[in-house]
């Protein structure tokens, strides 16, 4: 099918500002663990890569004064860097979500295991997904003490520990309870259940493509928490299984989407075929592919639909409010290159004004000596 640009995707700020979120978001709480909520640069200046700060990590800092604020430190005159009182107020704002919604930030780390093969992931996996699913650095430090009792580390063999959940109970996935609160009866587990379709504007499907898709939705849905091992992986049931692997994944992301590489190191563990990642090109009524940052973003287009039936991410709000803050460096930037512009011009007249008076008195000097 066709692929079709489409700017409202593209401009969607949590994502595309996610590159710059992340970095910031890490070195925030770099300093919040300090005892006095401040550290020197060299306490961070070589951890560049481990936080994903593109730059040096000095000059990134000092590219949002609205939240990270620079001072001369106690020793050696070495700049150091502490939060703005809008970052800390923010800082707090966010704690408090995670306190009150623990349970729905953590049921998404639930789903995203239970969906693996043998309900059990590898802890650097999970820890790959950690932004994506928006939990906070501490879960996973320390899973055992901060996850509940359905968590477990399990040996996943070659010294790979891994993180298993233990759940007897039926999980539905997105679409099915959506089915549900529209009143459909899920009597049948392989029930044919149709994805909602978003045409992109412009976009015309041809009408052997557009029969097609009507008998594709159709076809019988697998959750994706079901096993479906005896699944003959070459039919078309299977692959709109793959699509719903695909659209539970998305759902439980903060911004509903993520780049299209980091979804790969899912692929064993979620039982998806080599190239699954052809279904978000095969499928541009359900996904959208961004090109910007010059990277692949697969977005689910179903969680921008105002009358779309998945719930916002608990901490896609507080996201929304740091890159609104993040964004108010430009005017303080701009405001800085200001007044030094100005400062420089008033340096420079100052200069010019001394040269001539210097150069009248020499002049009087000389006519009073004749």
């Amino acid at each position: 099918m066709k692929w079709k640009k489409d700017s409202f995707f593209d401009n969607i700020e949590t994502i595309y500002k996610s590159q710059e979120l992340k970095p910031i978001i890490a070195l925030k709480n770099c300093i919040v663990k300090e005892a006095d909520k401040c550290i020197p640069i060299s306490a961070v200046s070589k951890r560049g890569l481990e936080l994903d700060v593109p730059i040096k990590v000095a000059k990134f800092l000092r590219q949002y004064p609205s939240i990270f604020q620079e001072f001369v430190g106690p020793e050696y005159n070495l700049p150091w860097f502490r939060l703005t009182k809008e970052a800390v107020e923010l800082h707090n704002e966010e704690e408090l979500v995670y306190r009150e919604r623990r349970e729905d930030i953590v049921d998404g780390l639930k789903r995203l295991i239970l969906m693996s093969e043998g309900r059990k992931l590898p802890l650097k996996i999970v820890k790959g997904m950690q932004w994506y699913l928006g939990l906070p650095d501490e879960y996973l430090k320390d899973p055992e003490g901060n996850l509940d009792s359905s968590f477990s580390l399990v040996d996943m063999g070659d010294g790979l520990r891994g993180l298993s959940v233990d759940s007897g109970e039926k999980v539905l996935s997105t679409l099915q309870r959506n089915a549900v609160k529209r009143g459909v009866c899920l009597d049948d587990s392989w029930m044919p259940l149709a994805f909602p379709l978003y045409p992109s504007k412009g976009l015309r499907l041809k009408v052997k493509i557009s029969n097609w898709l009507d008998e594709f939705q159709k076809l019988p849905y697998v959750s994706p928490y079901e096993d479906c091992s005896n699944l003959n992986r070459s039919c078309e049931v299977f692959e709109k299984r793959v699509l719903g692997v695909l659209h539970e994944l998305l759902s439980l992301f903060v911004d509903h989407s993520a780049e299209r590489k980091k979804i790969l190191c899912l692929r064993t563990y979620l039982d998806l075929p080599q190239k699954f990642y052809k279904a978000f090109d095969r499928h541009p009524h359900i996904f959208y592919l961004s090109l910007r940052n010059k990277t692949c973003t697969a977005i689910l287009k179903e969680a921008y639909d105002h009358d779309s039936a998945i719930d916002a991410h608990p901490v896609l709000n507080v996201r929304e409010k740091y890159i609104r803050l993040m964004k108010k460096s430009d005017a303080i930037l701009k405001t800085r290159r200001q007044k030094n512009s100005l400062s420089a011009e008033l340096g420079k007249l100052n200069t010019d004004v001394d040269k001539d008076c210097a150069a009248g008195n020499i002049g009087e000097a000389l006519v009073f000596d004749l």
